[in-house]
């Protein structure tokens, strides 16, 4: 909270204009750098990620700098047209050394926070009790042109947009599965591995649903780009 009454404070006297200021400032407090997917989870961080909605290329740069890394492999896709549109659309296919059970079609935006996502969780479950880095996520789409929980009236879904993932399982390189279904509630370490990924998703999504959510969400975690990190 210090941190940003002292950015307020010299935005409102220019002091923004100092290049000393702008060069020194760490990724997380610096609203001026370009995002990279390696930045660490913070205001400034979900503010940048926020801002790739209306700069398309903008965002494509930070997926190819993030490709030219080896942390993400995609390609640009054609438009998708109709019902649900999406002008930008890209499909992932791998993060890294985390293969995927099938590739998925996601908004840009989205494909930035996925790779976010995926980069950090792997960091954490190294440092954790479970100490085994990601290998394999088993998901079941992004995209789907639907209202939400399918219902015939109501609003848009976030995959109608592919602005959201659904996550069912993490395999972890010693063989290990976390499933979200069978293991959330277990009182063992793949749940706690789970709700550690989890909890990620708060810090990298505007949203992240799980188990504890809905009956809806009992099998999966919905990790979405609307909101400002709502967590349930």
């Amino acid at each position: 909270m210090r941190v940003l009454i002292a950015i307020a404070f010299l935005a409102l006297a220019g002091w923004w204009s100092l290049p000393w200021l702008k060069s020194h400032l760490p990724p997380q407090w610096n609203p001026f750098t370009p995002l990279n997917v390696t930045d660490p989870p913070g205001w400034i961080t979900r503010y940048k990620l926020q801002k790739l909605k209306n700069d398309p290329q903008a965002c494509l740069a930070v997926l190819q700098r993030a490709s030219a890394q080896g942390v993400v492999s995609f390609r640009e896709a054609p438009p998708v047209n109709g019902e649900c549109t999406i002008t930008q659309p890209i499909r992932i296919s791998r993060f890294g050394p985390v293969a995927l059970s099938s590739s998925f079609l996601a908004s840009c935006p989205m494909a930035v926070a996925s790779t976010m996502y995926v980069m950090r969780s792997n960091q954490l479950l190294q440092q954790s009790e479970i100490a085994s880095p990601l290998r394999r996520i088993e998901h079941v789409g992004s995209f789907a042109c639907r209202n939400i929980y399918h219902r015939q009236q109501g609003r848009r879904s976030e995959h109608a947009t592919a602005d959201a993932w659904d996550i069912t399982a993490f395999q972890l390189a010693n063989g290990r599965w976390l499933r979200v279904a069978k293991n959330w509630q277990a009182p063992a370490s793949e749940s706690a591995a789970l709700h550690l990924l989890w909890r990620n998703g708060c810090a990298s999504f505007g949203n992240a649903l799980g188990p504890d959510y809905n009956a809806a969400h009992a099998s999966h975690f919905h990790l979405g780009m609307r909101g400002g990190g709502f967590c349930r």
